[in-house]
């Protein structure tokens, strides 16, 4: 009889906009930044998906149904983001949950990116292309859908109602125009 051995777990393919990344992106940013050490170079470090559901302080229904699109988008289980502090204007309390967030690391973050290129923008009613100054000075790119329907996996039947959400990209570039090529490079659809 042979020996039982332990089988391991067969290592998983990396996405393909990581080996892009690897393999096309890195030596061209390496060449334009001037940039000889390739640790050095820019990276996308992780994407954080945030709604805010302002609707949720007078029905928690708002609430469960924006934790369920968060989870179907991204895969991961969202996170209940609190109020800071009680604003009586807006009728609101500090710790009373108004949104949710997740944030995607690592080959999660790779996919998440190549769907957000390959099909959810093109599916955005009348997109021109995204503008190049919504960075915030630090290399990071945010970008708001109005609806969340766009993204395949979302069941538009799953919640009552349409619910937006904000995309930020952050990378390791210390700067707007490195972090505008490392994006442009990805394969990002900015406005020229």
């Amino acid at each position: 009889m042979s020996e039982t051995t332990q089988t391991e777990k067969p290592k998983a393919a990396s996405p393909r906009l990581e080996q892009k990344y690897r393999q096309e992106v890195l030596p061209l940013l390496q060449e334009r930044l001037g940039m000889d050490n390739p640790l050095a170079t820019p990276r996308v470090d992780k994407v954080v998906l945030s709604m805010g559901v302002g609707m949720a302080k007078k029905d928690q229904k708002h609430m469960e149904d924006a934790q369920i699109v968060l989870s179907s988008i991204s895969g991961q289980k969202p996170v209940v983001t609190l109020a800071r502090k009680s604003i009586a204007n807006f009728q609101l309390r500090a710790g009373q949950p108004i949104g949710c967030m997740v944030t995607i690391r690592r080959h999660r973050m790779y996919e998440f990116l190549d769907r957000l290129i390959g099909v959810v923008l093109p599916r955005v009613r009348d997109f021109q292309g995204l503008s190049p100054n919504s960075f915030d000075g630090h290399g990071n790119y945010s970008l708001g859908i109005q609806e969340h329907i766009v993204f395949p996996e979302a069941d538009p039947d799953a919640v009552s109602m349409i619910y937006g959400l904000n995309v930020t990209i952050c990378t390791t570039a210390g700067s707007d125009p490195a972090a505008l090529e490392l994006l442009r490079l990805l394969g990002m659809p900015f406005r020229k």
